[in-house]
């Protein structure tokens, strides 16, 4: 435990319990049996029909000698084809056990240690080089019986005349010589074949997911060339491979019958010398080809070297480090407060994290922002022990991440990703499935929080609908697998980027029903917009792999550095009060007013170009000339001036996504909008602001102001009167007069938000 009274004592355990032992040496050993008992018939049969032609010849009865031959004969066509039917079931077995192991080693893996396998080179690996490793076993029982069948030719020789004996005995060192230059030659070309294999599966599959893009950029030709290069080189080893092979079974091909030849030159002079009987040299011919067979064994010989080469690269899979786990749990009852001592990440040699003393306490939100390359994927890893530190520890709740078994580090803690995998089963069965299958009631309820329900139902079969006959948008599929993570939070949950594909709305809809729901688990939170940053509860901000500072957000904002990090082009900064952070549920991400009417107000454009414009709180805001703001592919009303000054706006006017234009009302306190989104006017009236707040309509009559959406029909001509307020609800009673409530109090804050930590 963390106090060091306790030693625990960890266990190493693979993803699935344990590791599958494969189908065993019994396939194997049977191959091997079939395939000498037709071997040992195969070196009887020349004896044996040796002894039947003397007997005919010398006019003797043959007895049961040709009835054996034949038995024989049989015997071992039988044997060859029940060998080939084992061999066939030992490969399938081997092959199977192969991938299934090197599969488990690669999900037990810590996710950095399979980061230099890329999906193509795994792919390769997990079925091209894992059928050739799979007939490793079959193709050993093969290569052990064409050694003993020349072995056994050999020996019946030396019995039947030991001259001709001598003779083969002569020529086979040659063809052994043949067989060593073979495997070795042979060996590294394999393997430089196999891993071009890898390069090429590696490309083709970077091609396939970036098919859009190439489709948009008109590069096609130059991918496909890309795609292929490495061709030439796999074309070049190939024929390497082949002319290795050939070379071998040629020279073997020119051997065998010189020795055939040789043997039955020896024979013959045995023969006039009376020392060999007719049978005998019938015999003795056929034993020099079994044993001159000894080249045959080239073709068996290259299958085993591919798959020994094959076998390699699988186990280099296989053996990738695993997490190791303990046998701890976490108290009952416990917040969920997590604990960073220490910690130093390193990756290549080079530290890319550094966090020592960082806090969050339990059931509270941090974000952790910083520049691409700060190190907050490697700090959301180590929280959530997807990793583990090169130096340090991670607690929670007081224990030791590693120190927890799988169950219990699984079940306390989930993630959520930006793509996260979701098979190709159910919507239910995606949702449910974790280290406990969540029931259906809770697969629904986290559907739900994840705004996910409403599409999930307009699904042909909704929630038992598969995931493979459906096209999810990426939002669509990233919601559910925020809502697999919901419906298996435990104390903590990290979320790395999970909702980079939700539109703003959406966004901010998940956050608030995330927030009533879970509102009991610690919340670690990846941040790239402000306004998710401005919504938790507090900040850690990473600089270079370092830890900056650890503040509430408005009190970071302060600082211009903490600012640059958001500095995208792409959304506004969040201001210093706003109750949920702020952007407007719809339409274009609108500004944000400080509390007291007069802090920083920023936004940028959503549309591509659209230039980032910040306004002070004395009214004056500027428009970038050439794109409108615009979310959600509609058109937007760019903001009128706000302040409690004269505001002057710039801005350019082009059309909105609907027939109609955009226009923004004269920086004067007073002045005309009009908002067209459809060709249809839907503001027609005066609408005179005179607080230290800016509305904004999205074309539909409803108002956007903060992340409060309040009912603000324009029917004539109306007067609004606010108090500075930076969030609140236009109410319209119909006549056209509305009226602004005062500010809501922002909600309350944790002890650590009072003041920023560098």
């Amino acid at each position: 435990m963390r106090d060091g009274t306790t030693r625990v004592r960890r266990t190493e355990r693979t993803a699935g319990g344990s590791p599958d032992p494969g189908p065993g040496r019994l396939p194997e050993l049977l191959v091997l049996v079939c395939s000498l008992a037709a071997a040992a018939m195969a070196v009887a049969q020349p004896l044996v029909l040796g002894r039947a032609l003397d007997l005919l010849l010398r006019g003797e009865p043959a007895d049961h000698w040709p009835a054996l031959s034949v038995a024989l004969l049989t015997g071992e066509v039988l044997l060859d084809g029940l060998t080939a039917l084992l061999t066939g079931r030992c490969t399938a077995g081997w092959t199977a056990s192969v991938r299934s192991r090197a599969l488990s080693g690669l999900l037990r893996a810590a996710p950095d240690a399979a980061r230099p396998y890329t999906p193509g080179d795994t792919a390769t690996r997990l079925t091209l080089n894992a059928a050739d490793a799979g007939g490793g076993p079959a193709a050993r029982a093969a290569l052990a019986a064409s050694l003993i069948t020349p072995a056994g030719a050999l020996a019946a020789l030396v019995l039947v005349d030991l001259w001709v004996a001598l003779c083969v005995l002569a020529g086979l060192p040659a063809l052994a010589l043949v067989l060593r230059v073979f495997a070795r030659d042979t060996g590294a070309s394999v393997r430089d074949y196999q891993q071009v294999q890898s390069d090429i599966a590696g490309r083709l599959l970077e091609t396939l997911e970036g098919a859009e893009t190439i489709a948009a950029a008109g590069t096609a030709p130059r991918e496909r060339a890309r795609v292929l290069a490495p061709l030439g080189r796999l074309s070049a080893l190939g024929r390497r491979m082949w002319a290795l092979h050939g070379r071998a079974l040629a020279t073997g091909n020119v051997l065998v019958p010189l020795l055939t030849l040789a043997a039955t030159a020896v024979g013959g002079l045995r023969l006039g010398a009376g020392a060999l009987s007719a049978g005998g040299l019938l015999a003795a011919c056929r034993y020099a080809q079994l044993a001159a067979g000894l080249g045959g064994a080239a073709t068996v010989l290259g299958a085993l070297v591919r798959s020994r080469a094959a076998r390699e690269r699988t186990a280099e899979l296989e053996s990738l480090p695993a997490l190791r786990h303990g046998t701890a749990v976490l108290p009952p009852d416990g917040p969920g407060t997590l604990e960073l001592r220490g910690v130093r990440v390193l990756r290549g040699g080079t530290e890319v994290l550094r966090a020592d003393a960082i806090v969050v306490p339990g059931g509270l939100t941090a974000a952790v922002v910083g520049r691409s390359g700060a190190g907050k994927s490697a700090l959301a890893a180590v929280a959530g022990r997807l990793a583990d530190p090169d130096a340090g520890e991670v607690l929670l709740d007081g224990v030791r991440l590693d120190a927890l078994t799988r169950e219990e580090l699984r079940t306390a803690v989930g993630f959520a990703f930006a793509r996260p995998v979701l098979g190709d089963g159910t919507v239910a069965g995606a949702v449910a499935a974790g280290a406990r299958t969540a029931p259906p009631d809770r697969v629904r309820e986290a559907v739900r929080i994840a705004d996910a329900d409403a599409f999930v139902r307009r699904l042909p079969d909704t929630y038992d609908t598969r995931l493979d006959e459906v096209p999810l948008s990426g939002g669509e599929h990233q919601r559910l697998g925020l809502a697999r993570a919901f419906a298996h939070t435990g104390r903590l949950l990290v979320m790395d980027d999970a909702t980079s594909s939700l539109d703003t709305a959406t966004e901010h809809a998940v956050d608030r029903a995330m927030r009533r729901a879970l509102g009991h688990a610690t919340r670690l939170v990846v941040a790239h917009r402000p306004s998710v940053a401005a919504r938790a509860d507090l900040v850690i901000w990473l600089d270079g792999g370092r830890v900056r500072a650890v503040g509430p957000h408005e009190r970071l904002w302060e600082q211009a550095g903490y600012k640059a990090v958001f500095a995208t082009g792409t959304e506004g900064a969040a201001g210093a009060e706003g109750p949920h952070g702020a952007k407007g549920p719809h339409g274009t991400d609108g500004p944000v007013a400080a509390g007291n009417g007069a802090g920083v107000k920023g936004f940028a454009g959503a549309g591509a170009g659209g230039t980032e414009c910040a306004g002070a709180g004395n009214g004056i805001r500027a428009a970038g000339p050439a794109e409108p703001r615009r979310a959600d592919g509609i058109g937007a009303r760019e903001p009128s001036g706000a302040g409690d000054g004269p505001g002057t706006v710039a801005t350019g006017r082009p059309p909105a996504d609907g027939a109609g234009r955009t226009a923004v009302a004269p920086a004067a306190g007073a002045g005309t909008a009009t908002a067209d989104r459809t060709g249809t006017e839907a503001d027609t009236g005066s609408d005179t602001d005179t607080g230290g707040h800016t509305a904004t309509a999205d074309g539909t009559g409803a108002d956007r102001d903060g992340d409060i959406t309040g009912p603000h029909p324009h029917a004539g001509s109306g007067t609004e009167a606010g108090a500075g307020a930076p969030a609140g609800t236009d109410v319209d009673d119909g006549t056209g007069v509305g009226t602004r409530p005062a500010a809501r109090p922002p909600r309350p804050r944790h002890a650590l938000r009072g003041e920023a930590r560098t």
